[in-house]
């Protein structure tokens, strides 16, 4: 099992949106993500903010996604999602959310 922590931004006026769309996470979207082999998946919020945190338990994390990203009802959610976002400008080429460097963790 590895940890995956990431970050973005999310527009003020749109924080109330996204907190709504995601107390109703489509049923299909959920299902995708548990096939992709995420468990464990939270997003917190705090100063402008969103931290993403999820557990993958696959063996082939590359191919996961993007059998994710290539998921008709996922490229539907990201969609309504991503006018939610504003996307880190410290980001990595490719990246949307914004990968976080673990340095500390405790079983």
């Amino acid at each position: 099992m590895k940890r995956y922590g990431s970050v973005i931004q999310v527009k003020p006026d749109r924080l109330e949106e996204y907190k709504r769309l995601h107390a109703a996470v489509w049923p299909e979207v959920l299902e995708r993500i548990k096939a992709s082999h995420i468990q464990n998946y939270s997003i917190y919020f705090k100063d402008g903010c969103l931290f993403s945190y999820f557990e993958y338990t696959g063996d082939d994390y590359e191919k996961d996604m993007a059998l994710m990203a290539a998921d008709e009802a996922t490229q539907r959610w990201w969609d309504v999602c991503k006018p939610c976002q504003q996307p880190l400008e410290t980001r990595a080429d490719g990246e949307w959310w914004a990968d976080m460097e673990e340095v500390f963790h405790l079983d």
